[in-house]
């Protein structure tokens, strides 16, 4: 049974303003600090500032620590009473509810604000997965980016049981048959709208290591499979990987190549009698790959460059590789040693491993447009209410008219994100596989660009407004600091971002029509 809190006027609390009589008021409720002032990690002074023993705390308070300390159980129990009179005004949202932080939602979906790309059946869709994301993921996320295991299998089983999994495909094929989001949504539904809203909820507890890890690796690896494996490998793999059982990773990048795919050097040469690939080489920075099952690997054969499915065996090692963010994401370097995998596994023609990795980038890249895009929010949200209760010179932060110009400039780069992400969204809605392959590499590249360029240029400035808490891992601060810590990753992974603007232009001037003229 809960204690039963009694009320206190202000006048009876200002009498407890002693070092063995020592209460304060947060937020209308009143605590007994008596013992655990010893304790304070910032040491006992702070109590006994004139404004704080026995003396309304609350500004005191949120100016050095975020809403979720006062809710630890530990200092829940603190609380003796409330004031009397009074309401408590600062609450942690209900899980599944949407943020009235102004921009802290995409406009689209925000309360009151209108859209030609979402419907009741995408914000019914949002407020699900969120539930999901509040209740779930987010406290296995904080977890497991500390300690640097795996997302917990349980958490990933739940996803699958959701749909999540599957959704993270995309429409199509592989969602018939499945509970998606227990009913909220019918398979036939589901749209790259649902899609999009998934890839950004997902990204909300700013725990990018773990993001990663949860099984993005199949996000990116899977597709080729999907729309390039032969139906016995496609229907069995597809099936295990979506249920949560075996995972799966994206084998392309190695120590000799990135960006430049043609580049690889990972080879896979027929037996004699034409039935088997001996695959030798190396892979790294491989997303999900010191846990995956299998692995779609980029390889050089005679005829050209080719992407086979290989499944970890005899001659597969994988190492961790650390990285700037949590090793959650199971980063991983692949050597493959006389690895023998049957030519039934060749994803593709042989030789056509260009158009199969480079058809499979653009969804990579979108997704990654997608939790981009969303970071970018969410550090504008954690700006503005810093702003708005840390104050400096006598007045909120706001006043200063530098910290407004900084605002402004972070506000508009992610709104002009959103919008170009949402557009090139509606583009893949009307276009099959092949269309988007040929429309919207360029836009979607050039569109990646712009995002990761945005963002460090936000994350910059957010460390700005933060100050010393900026770069400190825990407190007011630790989402800037994670944010600025691995920001870098979403401007290499996928393809580089120097890369991608060049290929976004080649593409214009490919297209360009032989009269245009001046």
């Amino acid at each position: 049974m809960s204690k039963e809190l009694k009320s206190f006027t202000r006048e009876e609390v200002a009498q407890h303003n002693k070092e063995d009589d020592l209460w304060i008021i947060i937020d209308g409720k009143v605590y007994d600090v008596t013992r655990f002032k010893n304790m304070h990690p910032g040491g006992t002074s702070v109590f006994f500032a004139d404004d704080i023993a026995g003396q309304d705390a609350t500004e005191a308070f949120y100016g050095l620590h975020r809403h979720e300390v006062i809710l630890k159980p530990q200092y829940q129990r603190l609380q003796i009473g409330v004031v009397q009179g009074e309401k408590s005004v600062i609450y942690d949202n209900k899980p599944g509810e949407l943020s009235k932080v102004p921009y802290a939602e995409p406009l689209g979906l925000a309360q009151g604000y209108h859209s030609p790309y979402y419907t009741d059946s995408h914000r019914r869709f949002q407020r699900a997965v969120r539930k999901f994301v509040d209740e779930t993921l987010t406290p296995d996320a904080l977890a497991r980016e500390e300690d640097g295991k795996r997302p917990s299998l349980s958490v990933i089983n739940k996803a699958a049981e959701l749909g999540i999994l599957a959704m993270t495909m995309g429409p199509g094929k592989h969602l018939k048959g499945r509970t998606l989001m227990d009913g909220v949504i019918k398979p036939e539904e589901f749209d790259r709208f649902h899609e999009l809203i998934l890839a950004q909820e997902l990204c909300r507890p700013s725990c990018r290591g773990y993001r990663d890890g949860q099984n993005s690796g199949a996000t990116i690896g899977l597709p080729p499979i999907i729309h390039f494996g032969r139906p016995e490998l496609r229907d069995r793999v597809v099936e295990e990987v979506l249920s949560g059982k075996k995972f799966l990773s994206l084998a392309i990048s190695e120590a000799f190549a990135g960006s430049d795919v043609a580049g690889l050097r990972t080879t896979a040469t027929k037996t004699p009698d034409g039935k088997f690939w001996i695959i030798n080489g190396t892979k790294k920075w491989i997303t999900n790959g010191t846990f995956s099952d299998y692995f779609t690997v980029g390889c050089k054969t005679d005829q050209g460059l080719t992407v086979i499915f290989v499944e970890r065996q005899e001659g597969v090692e994988t190492k961790p590789i650390k990285t700037s963010y949590s090793s959650a994401a199971g980063t991983a370097y692949i050597t493959f040693e006389n690895v023998k995998v049957p030519v039934e596994n060749t994803l593709g023609p042989e030789g056509g491993g260009v158009f199969v990795i480079l058809s499979n980038f653009n969804h990579e890249r979108w997704a990654m447009c997608c939790g981009g895009a969303r970071n970018m929010r969410v550090i504008v949200e954690e700006c503005l209410k810093w702003v708005n209760q840390r104050k400096a010179f006598g007045k909120p932060l706001h006043a200063q008219a530098v910290i407004r110009a900084k605002l402004a400039d972070m506000i508009a780069k992610t709104e002009a994100a959103q919008h170009w992400l949402e557009n090139i969204t509606y583009q893949m809605q009307h276009m099959d596989y092949k269309q988007q392959a040929q429309l919207l590499a360029g836009p979607i590249a050039l569109l990646k660009m712009f995002i990761t360029r945005s963002a460090q240029d936000i994350a910059r400035d957010a460390v700005q407004i933060f100050g010393g808490r900026g770069i400190t891992k825990t407190g007011m601060g630790k989402h800037i600091e994670h944010y600025h810590r691995t920001v870098p990753f979403d401007a290499i992974l996928g393809g580089a971002e120097d890369v991608l603007g060049d290929l976004g232009v080649r593409q214009a001037i490919k297209a360009m029509p032989k009269n245009a003229k001046l």
